[in-house]
């Protein structure tokens, strides 16, 4: 490799990362995939949070309490049929594992 060619490498390299510097760019002189463009966008949390209304009824103790009575009052009426929820270690797969 010449002199000259050195240089002009050294010289285009230094004014590569000039520019990269001065517009803000990210210099990736090695051509290896980098999260750089992914990063780079916009985050759009905010906006789909802002799309759905906000829910009163976590604020209030009084329709927590009411949909918990409610679910309370199914669960015994599926009891009563006996389509509740089996009892601790007699579920599906505990009755699988035992055949």
């Amino acid at each position: 490799m010449s002199l000259k060619s050195l240089l002009t490498t050294v010289a285009l390299q230094g004014v590569a990362e000039a520019r990269a510097r001065i517009f803000g760019h990210i210099l990736n002189p090695t051509g290896k995939r980098s999260p750089h463009k992914i990063l780079r966008k916009k985050l759009i949390g905010e906006k789909v949070a802002q799309w759905y209304p906000y829910d009163i009824k976590n604020d209030d103790p009084l329709v927590l309490a009411r949909e918990e009575k409610e679910r309370l009052a199914k669960l015994e009426m599926l009891k009563r049929r006996g389509k509740g929820p089996p009892k601790k270690g007699q579920g599906r797969r505990a009755v699988k594992r035992n055949k």
